[in-house]
């Protein structure tokens, strides 16, 4: 039997001939598609936006608008991918065929290599944008992670997405020029949303966490009680972004809280997933309305 290697290091292969061929670990086209999803990319994307958003509505100049919206992109990969590195056995244990790292689709030490590659972006394009809104992201990133490790089973789950929420408008308003500080109605209302898209992320996987041992906020609360509050967190958010800034609100605002409020009612009376479909639509329509009261 030969031995041939292709690369210094990375999966072994056997051939039909007996050959082991030694593969370099590298994203192939068919790689790409898992690596993403065990990245979460759907509430990274959303995250992103909402700083996209917000640059876009304090007009930031370009070139720091598209550096920012990296920067935070890049950290909300590492805690994706931090996040199913860390849950992979628990997912296993569970059956999660969504999850690429439970099934074996991706190795972990792909990801990992990912992982600290990201990480490194992430730091140098935080700092690109100034020292202190690079700081105040990096801390944010951090409180992503010490969920992944620490807080995400216990009573405390929320914290981390009250503060990674509320500080996205300061990594904007910090790498403006001159640097501010973003109002605190600003802070308040992101900080809600935050909770809410924990509580309304969490919902859907009560009964796989509880089976491996996780107790967070909601858990503890039970799926009821969840649903209530994440609805009021929405609201208030709502309320506070049309009704913070100073100034009477505009009449396209008091509508959209009109239909914030109608859509609560959904999210709390409704049945099957219409009560999750309206609490989403509810936090997009809080996205906008704090890019709108933003700028």
């Amino acid at each position: 039997m030969t031995v041939r290697r292709t690369a210094p290091s990375g999966t072994r292969h056997r051939d039909a001939d007996g050959t082991v061929t030694t593969r370099p670990e590298a994203v192939r086209p068919g790689t790409l598609p898992p690596l993403l999803r065990a990245a979460h990319l759907g509430p990274s994307v959303a995250v992103t936006t909402i700083v996209a958003l917000l640059a876009l509505a304090l007009d930031l100049p370009v070139g720091q608008r598209l550096v920012v919206t990296a920067a935070v992109l890049t950290g909300q990969l590492t805690v994706g991918w931090g996040n199913d590195l860390l849950d992979a056995d628990r997912d296993r244990a569970v059956g999660r065929s969504d999850k690429p790292l439970a099934t074996g689709e991706l190795a972990p030490s792909l990801v990992r290599r990912w992982l600290v590659v990201t990480a490194a972006a992430c730091v140098v394009l935080s700092l690109a944008i100034g020292w202190r809104s690079g700081a105040t992201h990096l801390v944010l990133v951090a409180f992503g992670h010490l969920y992944n490790t620490h807080l995400k089973s216990t009573p405390w789950s929320w914290l981390p997405y009250a503060v990674a929420f509320g500080g996205l408008p300061a990594v904007v308003t910090l790498a403006h020029a001159p640097p501010q500080w973003p109002p605190g109605w600003l802070v308040g209302a992101a900080a809600a949303l935050g909770i809410a898209a924990h509580v309304l992320n969490t919902l859907r996987d009560l009964d796989d966490d509880a089976a491996t041992g996780v107790q967070g906020l909601p858990h503890r609360l039970g799926a009821r009680r969840s649903r209530f509050v994440a609805t009021a967190l929405l609201l208030t958010a709502s309320a506070v972004a049309v009704l913070g800034p100073a100034g009477a609100p505009a009449a396209w605002a008091r509508t959209a809280l009109v239909a914030v409020v109608a859509l609560a009612a959904v999210a709390l009376f409704g049945r099957g997933r219409a009560p999750f479909t309206a609490a989403v639509a509810i936090a997009l329509v809080n996205v906008g309305l704090l890019a709108a009261a933003a700028a």
